[in-house]
């Protein structure tokens, strides 16, 4: 009796050691509830977007990139153009004429402007004096072909700009001295004129043997008066000669008039 009464008191302590071994099962539940919370589930979720959304920005900075390459690429290319276009032309000594007896307030701009009656024009300078910056009133204009450089010869030779007579010839080569030639084409030298004759009255004389071109007495600068002496141009040779041999040594208000082939001699350049 007394061993079954022991056994019988072993009984409760088979009921704490069941208590014991069900603890970990609770510890392990605990455990398994915190690594499955929903927020790092939804944390991930979210980053796993990102990289979609970082692939279409780098298309767009990619586009960009582009864009601006063929930008900068087309702009060179005509840089290019450019620099090749003025390469191509080379100013001619043949093309070259020479402008003289130039008002000293004519610049660059003014010459060129005037020249591009008779074509192209390439380039157009004034000489200035490096010291004073004033100008030396004459300077080189460039055409594009000989036949224009030639075409402005004929026009703008003994042409009246500003009161002063324009002195145009081809350009010398340079290094080589001008040599004495005769004044611009079809022009007449006209002295012992009449003081009372005036520029329309010397055109008016002139024009029953051709066209006359430009017609011009010389005057004292500050005086304004007449100095007896003037030039025409007529537009063709024969005009020019048959006013010389029909008007030279004609009495002309009492005074026998000089008629003859305008002659100078350039200064050098």
């Amino acid at each position: 009796m007394a061993c079954i009464s022991s056994s019988l008191v072993i009984k409760p302590s088979t009921t704490t050691i069941s208590s014991i071994f069900s603890q970990p099962t609770k510890s392990v539940s605990s455990k398994l509830s915190i690594q499955s919370k929903p927020p790092l589930l939804i944390s991930c979720s979210s980053v796993s977007s990102l990289p979609f959304n970082l692939s279409a920005v780098e298309k767009k900075t990619q586009n960009l990139f582009l864009i601006k390459a063929l930008v900068q690429e087309n702009l060179e290319e005509e840089d290019e153009i450019v620099e090749d276009t003025e390469e191509e032309w080379v100013p001619s000594e043949d093309c070259k004429v020479y402008v003289g007896n130039l008002p000293y307030d004519v610049d660059s701009a003014q010459l060129s402007g005037m020249f591009i009656e008779a074509g192209v024009v390439e380039q157009a300078e004034i000489i200035y004096n490096r010291e004073t910056g004033q100008s030396r009133g004459f300077g080189f204009v460039s055409m594009h072909t000989v036949g224009e450089a030639e075409k402005a010869v004929h026009m703008f030779s003994g042409y009246e700009l500003n009161d002063r007579i324009l002195t145009v010839n081809k350009a010398s080569p340079r290094g080589r001295r001008p040599e004495r030639v005769f004044g611009p084409p079809n022009r007449i030298y006209v002295g012992n004129l009449p003081w009372e004759v005036d520029d329309a009255g010397l055109k008016e004389i002139f024009s029953k043997h051709g066209k006359v071109l430009n017609a011009r007495v010389v005057r004292d600068r500050e005086s304004n008066r007449s100095k007896g002496f003037g030039f025409v141009t007529m537009s063709t040779e024969s005009e020019l000669n048959d006013a010389i041999s029909n008007l030279d040594h004609q009495n002309l208000n009492g005074r026998p008039i000089v008629v003859s082939v305008a002659e100078e001699k350039p200064r050098s350049y």
